[in-house]
């Protein structure tokens, strides 16, 4: 279902043909709202004549472009909705284009082609607002600067508005946007009142993982608004564009916005004369003082910021995993803090592997204490006392533990915060703890790990169960087992995969590079208690004219493996590089043991080989039922070591570009939102 929003203020000239245009470019069925913000002329009696079962929301004041565009999506639900200025006039078939567009994956909002009356292409599309940007547009102006993508917001290139693409953000003349970009993108920041309210919408429906999709096929006239020539409007524009800085990256980085965009109208004041430059002199004088503005709408309840008990450490684990990912995208919305793991045992010789490697590295990761890698996300190290064993040592260490998230919490003003839990172990500390809600993250069942004292984490998951507001699962099969313990408060979150840096690419790490082809890879952690390191052995014994590239850190001896001259073991490498070594693979492979931890697993990485478009062969699993007709699925060595030849020798179950469309729409910031909506009562 289509809804069709006009917001109109004082546009009697211009509704008429608005509205007349709309049969023609394919609005049959669709619901078309005016919603007009205190109108006292002529428009709502134009906007009749051209149609007369127009539907009206009168909002009786001048409310501004969001909160037109907010009660016009309010009084339209379950619809997509199609938001356009009322100078607009859209061409014959553009909003099928739109549509269209809109049905690519992982495509939240979709934008026409802008034109003058006279057919010339206007300059619509934007990338992400820098504040090395702002300064190249001051110094070149924004033509010029917009040449260089990093030096310049405005697209300018012609290649760029004649074929179909992305772009960070469209002016707001006309866009599409889907019920589910709405849903989980929430109403528009009322506080911009004419300007930036699109720029900021685009931006967070992309921190949230859909994309802005430009169809040059769609084509709409714009007649073009008064910011050009108002005074008013520009200096608005300009301060708007400073307090939006500020909202998404904090006040320093806002500080050197400000100070871009004041040389920017500086230099066009001193240079267009008394004039010329008085637009520019009122855009100086809202820049200075800054104004102040409303830290949220009014009536708005703060949002709670969330605390993630992670079993991961961020300072030494892969920063892919779920806790990191999930909560780097809640933090551009919500102040978070993220825990590092609290243990489930004191490494012990003869039962831990590595023993004194793992205990120096949390020292040095309870050395840093407490950090903040990127803006609103802070990452804590608390000084544990992984005893679980014990009792009286246990309730000593989560009293130990809980002091210090209270005290760090104080200082960051995380005041009756979500709880997000991971690791079992953090329930002790977490239960007397004032939250907003507590939710348990059964990425794993944790009492399956081989070092871990079974009893007691099956006693603390079980409490988790009992006593979280909701329990989200990445295993179904898992999900269906604690059905009786959760009941309506289990829910099914699948992993994400980071999109943007899972892309493949031509331009390989050399030490890949030299190593002969055809490759088949591995990336991740090599845990003897998760990888099966017989069938890798068996793998490198059968294809040895096939390189065998295992890429991370390893728990074991690998030893029994490199002695086969065509396996190649490059150890940890950066999150940041992974991407460019898995592009190098011609197959890609989840080789995993049959336990209950893998039985109840759904490993990240099968979305990010498949994001780069690799045929991936794995052992099976329950989860890897989603997957069906994406992954080939080896349940015994045999027919693992066949499958990987029959794929070296065929090219996987579909082309590259139809695996990584399958997972378009399974960005983290999606998944975070899906959180954020479970997490604050909205789900």
């Amino acid at each position: 279902m289509l809804a069709i929003v006009i917001v109109t203020y004082f546009s009697e000239r211009v509704i008429g043909d608005c509205l007349r245009s709309l049969p023609r470019a394919g609005a049959g069925g669709a619901r078309v709202i005016v919603v007009d913000n205190g109108s006292a002329d002529a428009t709502l009696a134009r906007a009749r004549e051209a149609m007369p079962d127009v539907e009206v929301v009168a909002t009786g004041r001048n409310a501004g472009f969001a909160a037109g565009v907010n009660a016009g999506v309010a009084a339209a639900p379950g619809c997509d909705v199609l938001v356009l200025n009322p100078d607009v006039r859209l061409a014959p078939g553009a909003i099928a284009a739109l549509r269209a567009a809109l049905d690519v994956p992982g495509t939240g909002v979709a934008v026409p082609r802008l034109t003058g009356e006279d057919g010339t292409t206007h300059l619509s599309l934007r990338r992400r607002p820098t504040v090395l940007r702002a300064l190249g547009e001051a110094l070149l102006g924004g033509h010029r600067a917009g040449r260089h993508a990093p030096l310049g917001e405005l697209v300018v290139a012609p290649e760029s508005y004649a074929r179909p693409g992305t772009a960070a953000w469209a002016t707001g003349a006309a866009w599409l946007v889907s019920r589910r970009c709405l849903d989980a993108t929430g109403p528009l920041d009322e506080r911009y009142f004419l300007y930036s309210e699109e720029t900021e919408y685009l931006l967070r429906a992309g921190d949230l993982g859909f994309e802005v999709r430009y169809t040059p096929d769609a084509v709409a006239v714009h007649l073009g608004g008064e910011q050009e020539t108002s005074s008013g409007l520009w200096a608005l524009s300009a301060a708007n564009r400073v307090r939006l800085h500020r909202e998404r990256h904090g006040r320093a980085r806002a500080l050197a916005m400000r100070l871009a965009v004041t040389l920017n109208e500086a230099l066009r004041a001193a240079a267009r004369g008394r004039a010329g430059g008085a637009r520019h002199r009122a855009a100086l004088r809202a820049l200075w003082p800054p104004r102040r503005w409303p830290a949220r709408p009014p009536g708005t309840p703060e949002p709670p910021g969330y605390v993630c008990f992670s079993a991961q450490d961020w300072w030494y684990h892969n920063r892919a995993h779920s806790d990191f990912q999930l909560m780097r995208s809640i933090a551009a919305h919500r102040r978070v803090l993220v825990v590092n793991s609290i243990g489930m045992r004191m490494p012990t010789p003869g039962r831990s592997t590595q023993v004194a490697r793992r205990i120096l590295r949390k020292l040095g990761s309870v050395a840093r204490f407490l950090r903040e890698p990127q803006p609103g996300f802070h990452v804590m190290s608390p000084l544990p006392l992984p005893f679980y064993g014990s009792p009286l040592l246990r309730r000593a260490g989560a009293a130990l533990v809980r002091a210090q998230v209270r005290a760090v919490c104080l200082a960051l003003g995380l005041r009756r915060p979500v709880f997000v839990v991971t690791i079992p172990t953090a329930w002790d500390v977490v239960r007397p703890l004032a939250r907003r809600s507590l939710v348990f993250n059964r990425s794993d069942r944790h009492s399956a790990f081989p070092e871990s004292d079974r009893a007691t984490i099956e006693a603390l998951e079980r409490g988790l169960l009992r006593g979280a507001d909701r329990v989200v699962y990445v295993s179904r099969a898992l999900m269906e087992e604690e059905r009786p313990l959760t009941g309506g408060r289990a829910h099914f979150l699948d992993h994400g995969v980071d999109l943007e840096h899972f892309t493949r690419t031509s331009d390989l790490p050399a030490d890949l590079a030299a190593i002969p082809g055809p490759r088949v890879g591995f990336f991740g952690a090599l845990d003897d208690f998760v990888v099966d390191f017989d069938l890798l052995e068996q793998l490198a014994a059968a294809l040895p004219d096939v390189s065998l590239v295992l890429i991370g850190d390893a728990t074991a001896p690998m030893d029994r493996l490199t002695k086969y001259p065509n396996v190649h073991w490059l150890g940890f490498r950066p999150y940041e590089r992974i991407p460019a070594y898995g592009s190098g693979f011609d197959v890609a492979i989840m080789p995993w043991l049959d336990n209950p931890w893998i039985r109840h697993s759904n490993p990240i990485k099968l979305k990010e080989y498949l994001a780069l478009g690799l045929p991936v062969v794995s052992t099976d699993f329950a989860e890897l039922a989603a997957y069906t007709g994406r992954v080939i699925r080896a349940p015994s060595p045999a027919r693992f070591v066949a499958a990987v030849r029959v794929t070296l020798e065929t090219g996987g179950p579909r082309p590259a570009e139809e695996l990584r469309a399958s997972v378009l729409d399974a960005s983290w910031s999606s998944r975070a939102a899906e959180l954020m909506a479970l997490a604050e009562g909205e789900g």
